[in-house]
């Protein structure tokens, strides 16, 4: 998946038929203003992917750190945890 480089005026010029290929090749625009990168148009499901991964990894961060930091328990007491979070 290659992006596009749009600038902003065709972006304004064009904005139907940009977002129509946008929506229909999932491939990100990246929107250029005086030549540099402004922003990026990503399609709706390619964005709630993006969310998603970065929730997962996220929480694998936070989980790493964790461990770093000492703040465990052994497998007896995560069981009984969930034991009583599931009621």
């Amino acid at each position: 998946m290659i992006p596009r480089w749009v600038p902003i005026t065709d972006l304004m010029r064009l904005g139907r038929k940009v977002l129509d290929e946008v929506r229909q090749d999932r491939s990100p625009v990246i929107i250029t203003e005086h030549g540099r990168a402004a922003a990026i148009l990503l399609d709706v499901a390619s964005y709630e992917a993006i969310t998603r991964r970065y929730e997962i990894l996220k929480g694998l961060d936070e989980g790493e750190r964790d461990i770093a930091e000492g703040r465990t328990q052994d497998w007896e007491d995560a069981k009984a945890g969930l034991r009583k979070w599931r009621r």
